[in-house]
C-alpha cells in the first residue's frame, strides 16, 4: 500500500478544492438537475470517479458548495446585520443580503437544493439544518434591535425569520416572471416606507415589575 506523502495529500485537497468550485458552479449556472458527477468533473478538470472517492456522491459535494459559500455569507452578512439598531437598518440589511446573494448566484444555488430536497427526504433533512443558522441569525437581531418593543411583540422573531427566509426563497422563484426584478424591488421599497411609519411600535416598552403588590 503506497504511504501518503505531503505532495499526493496537497494534490488531494487541490482536488478536493476544485471539485467543490465546481460544483458551486455547475449548481449556480446550469442547476441541480444538470449538476452531475460528471459535469462537475469536466468543470473541475479531473475524472468523474474522483467526486464519489472525495464525498460519497454527488449530492455530497453540492452540500460541500452551498456550505463553503455558506460560510462566506454568513460573515459578510452576520457583520452587517450586526450595525443595524433600528428597522429601517434591518430592511436595508435585507435588502442588502438579497440583492448581493442574487448577484453573487448564491440565491440560485441554495434554491436549487431546496427544490431538489422536496422529493429528497435525505437531502431535505440537510437542507434544513443548513438553514437554521441563517433563522437563527434574522431571529437574533430581530430580537437585538426591536426586543421589547410593542412590534416584537406583534411580530415574533421566530416567525419573522421564517417569513423573511420563505420571502428570500419565493422572490427567487418569482424572478422567472419578475425578468428585470421590478416588482421584487418594489416589495423592498414598499418595506423601507413602511419601517419609519412602523417607528412608535418600535419603541422599548419599560419593563413589568416583578412584585406581586401592583395591579
Amino acid at each position: 500500500m503506497a504511504k501518503s506523502t505531503p505532495h499526493t495529500k496537497r494534490t488531494s485537497e487541490e482536488t478536493r478544492d476544485r471539485l467543490i468550485t465546481a460544483a458551486g458552479k455547475v449548481l449556480r449556472e446550469d442547476g441541480y438537475a444538470a449538476a452531475s458527477a460528471r459535469a462537475i468533473a469536466k468543470e473541475a478538470g479531473v475524472n468523474s470517479a474522483l467526486v464519489f472517492y472525495h464525498f460519497g456522491g454527488v449530492d455530497q459535494v453540492l452540500l460541500a458548495a452551498l456550505d463553503r459559500s455558506s460560510e462566506k455569507r454568513m460573515a459578510l452578512h452576520g457583520a452587517a446585520a450586526a450595525r443595524a439598531t433600528s428597522l429601517e437598518e434591518l430592511v436595508e440589511v435585507a435588502v442588502e443580503i438579497y440583492r448581493t446573494d442574487l448577484e453573487g448566484g448564491y440565491l440560485a444555488e441554495f434554491c436549487e437544493l431546496v427544490a431538489a430536497a422536496v422529493a429528497n427526504p435525505d437531502l431535505r433533512a440537510e437542507i434544513n439544518a443548513r438553514a437554521e443558522p441563517w433563522i437563527a441569525l434574522i431571529e437574533e437581531n430581530w430580537e437585538r434591535v426591536l426586543g421589547g418593543s410593542p412590534l416584537a411583540r406583534l411580530l415574533p422573531a421566530r416567525e419573522v425569520a421564517y417569513g423573511a427566509i420563505t420571502y428570500y426563497l419565493g422572490a427567487n422563484l418569482f424572478s422567472v416572471l419578475d425578468a428585470d426584478h421590478s416588482r421584487t424591488e418594489g416589495v423592498f421599497e414598499l418595506a423601507a416606507r413602511l419601517a419609519p411609519r412602523a417607528r412608535l411600535l418600535t419603541l422599548r416598552l419599560p419593563r413589568r415589575s416583578s412584585g406581586t403588590g401592583g395591579v
